[in-house]
């Protein structure tokens, strides 16, 4: 696309017609949005000319990374081909057929089908119709309850938003709909100093338990949690907290899922989350990496347990969506999954960049402002303090977590900003040398934030 306006132009077109997601549409007609007009491998390019690394994937979906010439050959052929048809009415297509079975390849021991959508927001609305449906036939529909856990996000769509655990979201709309509890998320930073990591996940893990009995075993249907959260801060749970949160669902016989949508595809050092942490769930949610976010797809990966009694005995399973399966998107998938298997994505997190994300991010601790960091594959936080020795968060209201990041995007990156956790996701394909420039840069925005705080008397 050859750019035709001036960035004011595009900015003053966007505040007129464009309202955008969680955003406050005032503040931002007022400065005026970045404008993005094109991108290759990690980088993106504003239309003022400025290289940034863009340090979050996008909106943590493009594994491959900018420009891969293969997804954009995939959908041209598509679109030539057959740039759409439905999957309802006894009808399929093949790209839809062919990713169905490319999946099977990469999921975990269990999965065999799998229903899609086109975002991991349709994606949960499918669990929870999927899950209530599956107790249903079973005879025991009085189990409904479906468990999320507090600052977990799984969308923004009626359900989707519901089963998240952020209390902004509920604030608006009347959220969360009904049957949809939250227990503690395993945030041992702020939660759980006072002991030890693996002691803390194991409590953590427990409040499940302790809310299953509250509620009743007898109705309660699912628990659902990201492998790590994500929009949530980059939480990586203790060592102890997903076999506990195992052992707990097995006991009381209640469905696990998996959501996927940020952990699938790589993003862990291994094809999915669950993988990561030894977890057998029986429902995966994905969609961003799936197709490395170059067009929407999502979905629902659904275990044997699950997909038996669906098929067996259900009949008719009345949800589904004009775009399932859509050929297009279906076929960019398939070209995905093939470009990570090709370049060896997963063993790239695995073995090389993520253990060196890692240790870069430890040399993080040493900045005053820096109380801990995580990393999990190529996902990384840098949590930010008012007083390193006591871990003193911050008033959240001084939005110490927005200085930083406006520093980061005046300086090349973009790294995300959760209250004062700064965070990233990185394309799969990043090299060392670029997080060597990711880390300098993060380095020097964390010094400059810490020159401002000093300067305005926060600290």
């Amino acid at each position: 696309m050859t750019t035709t306006r001036t960035t004011k132009q595009w900015q003053e077109a966007d505040s007129k017609h464009f309202l955008h997601p969680f955003t406050d549409h005032q503040a931002l007609a007022a400065k005026g949005a970045r404008i993005v007009e094109r991108a290759q491998g990690v980088y993106v390019w504003d239309t003022d000319g400025n290289k940034i690394l863009d340090a979050m994937s996008g909106l943590w979906c493009v594994n491959v990374g900018y420009g891969q010439r293969e997804l954009i050959d995939a959908a041209t052929r598509q679109l030539e081909t057959l740039p759409f048809y439905n999957a309802f009415f006894n009808t399929s297509t093949p790209p839809a057929i062919e990713l169905a079975e490319l999946l099977t390849e990469v999921a975990p021991e269990g999965f065999r089908h799998f229903f899609f959508s086109s975002s991991g927001s349709e994606s949960n609305d499918t669990n929870v119709r999927m899950v209530r449906r599956y107790w249903d036939l079973i005879g025991q529909p009085q189990r409904q309850v479906i468990i999320g856990r507090n600052n977990g996000y799984h969308g923004s769509t009626m359900a989707g938003a519901s089963l998240s655990g952020m209390s902004g979201m509920h604030a608006q709309g009347g959220l969360p709909i009904p049957n949809i509890v939250h227990v503690e998320q395993p945030h041992w930073y702020e939660l759980g100093r006072d002991m030890t990591p693996e002691a803390f996940g194991l409590k953590a893990a427990q409040t499940l338990e302790a809310k299953i009995l509250e509620i009743g075993a007898d109705k309660v249907a699912a628990f659902i949690g990201e492998p790590v959260q994500g929009a949530g801060g980059v939480i990586v749970p203790p060592s102890t907290y997903w076999p506990e949160i195992q052992r707990i669902c097995r006991k009381h016989g209640i469905l696990l899922i998996s959501d996927e949508v940020i952990c699938g595809f790589g993003r862990t050092g291994h094809w999915f989350g669950c993988q990561t942490f030894g977890v057998q769930p029986d429902l995966i949610t994905f969609a961003k990496g799936v197709t490395s976010g170059y067009v929407p797809l999502g979905g629902v990966m659904v275990g044997e347990r699950v997909a038996k009694v669906l098929i067996e005995q259900g009949g008719d399973f009345n949800h589904g969506y004009t775009y399932s399966g859509h050929p297009v998107a279906c076929a960019v998938a398939v070209a995905n999954i093939r470009l990570i298997q090709r370049l060896k994505l997963v063993e790239h997190v695995r073995d090389d960049v993520g253990p060196y994300l890692a240790s870069r991010f430890e040399e993080l601790r040493d900045h005053p402002l820096v109380g801990d960091t995580q990393t999990c594959g190529l996902m990384g936080a840098v949590q930010m303090v008012k007083d390193k020795a006591s871990g003193t968060p911050f008033d959240g209201d001084l939005a110490v977590g927005m200085i930083c990041r406006a520093h980061c995007f005046a300086n090349g990156l973009v790294m995300r900003a959760v209250g004062d956790r700064m965070i990233v996701a990185p394309p799969l394909v990043i090299t060392r040398a670029e997080i060597d420039e990711l880390v300098t840069k993060a380095r020097k925005c964390l010094d400059l934030t810490l020159a401002d705080v000093k300067a305005r008397g926060l600290i």
